[in-house]
């Protein structure tokens, strides 16, 4: 297995592709480091490496576009769009017009049940994701990071307390990269659950992605029995602008509740998702309990082969206690 900084994974864009990237970003705060940038009363948080952005991190309201219609079109915050691969093609997808409510990289469940009632994250209806405050930022020479506090809204009554940390990598010598997520969720009042939709389709940590041509996706889990259970899954594809694919693996760490989770893809809308709970749950978020869920994705070039995928694996399940900072 490669060291930590080679097996990490963006690098530099063409010409074009880098200029979307910068007028999508804004201008970097440093060069050849590691860096995040705090815009417009933290509107939203930037990831730069090496000048060239990362992704961006939405943690207030992002407004509709006039584009957008329907029940479904609410401003959101507290979800990562863009992410950008290796030569500045945005990878992921916000707004869509089937599916508004889609929001690039986003942790939230089509089912939360409180007071006798069930109402939808994942679909911002009747109960919302708002921030609260920037806990802390950091940058450096390997890596770069954000750690966010946001309340769940029921109405105006807070019930769920969550933190999301943002760790981004520095790309290796081939612009393959590693991106690190850590939520943890507290319930703040009694008789919270959260389920997927129908306790068996979708929902936890939900990845919308940007169309792909030549779209394929990859999904593999470890047979039951067998310790530690690995699970990875990876779609790839010539994204919007690209000029050759791009993949985009997916990781789902050893020690999360009911790990693995089921895979759900629906490649027409470029979605693929690890699952959180498992089928036919409603999870209790107890009171002063922690839910900790983390993942790990891998960005780069051409399609990942089974033995980068497995490295990439263990890397992202290491065995490391991670606190809030």
């Amino acid at each position: 297995m490669k060291s930590h900084t080679h097996i990490l994974c963006i690098s530099a864009a063409t010409a074009i592709t880098a200029a979307v990237a910068f007028i999508a970003c804004g201008k970097p705060a440093a060069k050849d480091a590691m860096t995040v940038r705090r815009a417009d009363n933290d509107q939203h948080l930037e990831i730069f490496d090496s000048g060239k952005c990362v992704l961006r991190y939405n943690f207030r309201n992002v407004p509709v576009p006039k584009t957008a219609k329907g029940k479904y079109a609410v401003a959101r915050s507290n979800y990562i769009h863009p992410l950008y691969g290796p030569a500045g093609e945005v990878l992921t997808k916000d707004y869509s017009p089937e599916h508004p409510h889609h929001r690039g990289l986003y942790w939230a469940w089509p089912e939360v049940y409180y007071k006798s009632q069930k109402r939808d994250l994942h679909a911002l209806q009747g109960v919302f994701a708002r921030p609260e405050k920037i806990v802390h930022t950091s940058g450096g020479k390997d890596s770069a990071r954000i750690v966010a506090k946001s309340k769940w809204l029921w109405d105006k009554e807070e019930i769920v307390a969550e933190t999301a940390v943002i760790t981004a990598h520095r790309a290796d010598a081939d612009g393959r990269r590693i991106i690190e997520l850590r939520f943890e969720f507290s319930a703040l009042v009694d008789g919270v659950s959260i389920a997927r939709r129908g306790q068996k389709a979708y929902g936890g940590f939900n990845l919308r992605f940007s169309s792909r041509k030549d779209q394929e996706i990859v999904k593999y889990t470890d047979p039951e029995g067998k310790r530690p259970r690995r699970s990875w899954a990876q779609i790839v594809g010539v994204p919007p602008e690209g000029k050759k694919p791009v993949a985009v693996g997916i990781f789902q760490h050893v020690e999360n509740p009911q790990a693995p989770g089921d895979w759900v893809e629906y490649p027409k809308l470029n979605w693929l998702q690890p699952t959180f709970p498992s089928k036919g749950v409603k999870y209790e978020l107890g009171k002063g309990k922690h839910l900790v869920l983390r993942f790990g994705l891998c960005i780069q070039n051409g399609k990942m082969t089974d033995k980068q995928l497995a490295e990439q694996w263990r890397y992202i399940s290491r065995p490391t206690i991670r606190s809030s900072r």
